[in-house]
């Protein structure tokens, strides 16, 4: 048994006191140091009996990128074996984007990992992303951000496609620890090339000497949010995909940084963008916005429509592809709902457009903009859907794939504007 005081096993010791009620734990092996770092320490504490509520198992994600990736898995399942922890790989099949490799990679791990967390029944996901990775992620970051959103660094837990919660406990321990751990425990590990293949940016900010370490934002990020979720709680009325902020909400936002955040991320909702308004959007924005113009400026598919009672936002009815679902199919459409066929018949998912007008009940201005854009459900026939033929639900497209914990407050208040379920929060709160 490793010592209580090395920063290795106190982080695992820590993760799995967390835990009050029984758990199942998906551990991310990839085989590296870090991963097979936190696979042994948490099988080394559980084997002490000391956490009889909680149960272990491991998945190992081949990427199919580089010859040997399937041996290095099945190294990963015997050092599971050994250490009594069930073990799966999932495999990315397919063709391999040419462009955008590491990031078309990253999302597929996720999916891949949120399927086997199902399959396996777990509660959460564990990644041994180090202090090492933060660094590096601050690093590059602080390139990209210019308003030190960024600068906090990766959460210690993000809920990956709304449905289970990755935790990262090694968040506060480095590399060096780690696989000093593992050299006292008897433990190898496998070097991936990649890590230093100077094509990828982490590994050429790996290179260099002297990666800062994480500075938070002013106030911190979970500050941020909160006060951000405070001001859309108190400044948004909601009707369907129409929004509406006062004038005095539009002061606020240009006046105040998270505030300002709030309506860029309530922007992103409504235009169904994964991303908040690029740096040069967002200074139009705020252009228009200080100018106290009554015009409408569009902007990330959204219609920023000002006039005297205030700031209307809706999508724009513009480049909205339609989606056809199969029988009992579902799907995401526009970035904005999530569509549920409950028919036995293909379900065609498109924009209102035109027959918004003849189908609104008297809506005029922003409400008839709006709703022209709201989704419209037909059989292939053209046939209308019956009312309960389909579930129709929101999208929060800016945390529907990842939302880290410090943003949870500004989503759960997203949510309770667009009217769909809350976020649920990590299992070991």
């Amino acid at each position: 048994m490793a010592r209580a005081e090395n920063p290795v096993v106190e982080a695992a010791d820590r993760l799995l006191k967390s835990f009050k009620s029984p758990a199942t734990l998906l551990i991310a092996v990839s085989g590296g140091s870090d991963s097979t770092g936190l696979l042994v320490a948490l099988a080394t504490l559980s084997a002490t009996g000391r956490y009889p509520h909680i149960a272990l198992s491991a998945c190992t994600v081949d990427h199919g990128l580089r010859a040997g990736s399937a041996e290095e898995a099945s190294l990963v399942a015997a050092l599971c074996a050994r250490h009594g922890i069930a073990h799966t790989t999932r495999r990315w099949a397919g063709p391999k984007p040419e462009a955008g490799l590491q990031a078309a990679a990253r999302a597929k791990r996720y999916e891949l990992l949120v399927e086997a967390a199902g399959a396996a029944g777990a509660d959460a996901v564990l990644s041994a992303h180090t202090r090492d990775d933060q660094d590096e992620t601050v690093a590059m970051r602080a390139v990209r951000s210019r308003d030190g959103i960024g600068l906090s660094g990766m959460a210690d837990a993000v809920l990956l496609d709304g449905a289970v919660w990755l935790l990262r406990p090694f968040l506060g321990v480095g590399r060096a620890a780690i696989r000093s751990f593992l050299v006292a425990q008897g433990e190898s590990w496998i070097d991936d090339p990649s890590n230093s293949n100077p094509r990828f940016e982490r590994a050429r900010v790996r290179a260099r000497d002297g990666v800062p370490a994480p500075e938070p934002a002013p106030g911190g990020r979970l500050s941020l949010a909160q006060r951000a979720a405070g001001y859309l709680a108190g400044s948004v009325q909601a009707d369907g995909s129409l929004f509406l902020m006062a004038p005095p909400a539009v002061e606020a936002a240009l006046s105040d940084p998270a505030a300002w955040r709030g309506l860029l991320l309530l922007a992103a909702t409504a235009g169904g963008r994964t991303h908040t308004l690029e740096a040069r959007s967002a200074d139009r924005l705020r252009a228009f916005l200080s100018s106290g113009t009554l015009s409408r400026l569009t902007a990330g598919r959204v219609v920023f429509d000002r006039r005297r009672d205030g700031l209307y936002l809706y999508r724009e009815c513009r480049g909205i592809a339609g989606m056809t679902l199969p029988p009992e199919g579902k799907g995401a459409w526009d970035g904005r709902y999530r569509v549920h066929n409950r028919t036995s018949r293909a379900i065609v998912v498109s924009a209102c457009g035109e027959e918004a007008g003849r189908q609104s009940g008297g809506l005029r201005g922003p409400a008839l903009r709006a709703h022209r854009a709201a989704p419209c459900l037909k059989f292939e026939d053209g046939g209308k859907v019956a009312e309960g033929g389909a579930g129709v639900e929101p999208l929060i497209a800016p945390y529907a794939r990842f939302l880290p914990r410090f943003d949870l407050p500004i989503a759960q208040a997203l949510a309770d504007i667009v009217g769909c379920g809350r976020f649920v929060h990590p299992p070991n709160e």
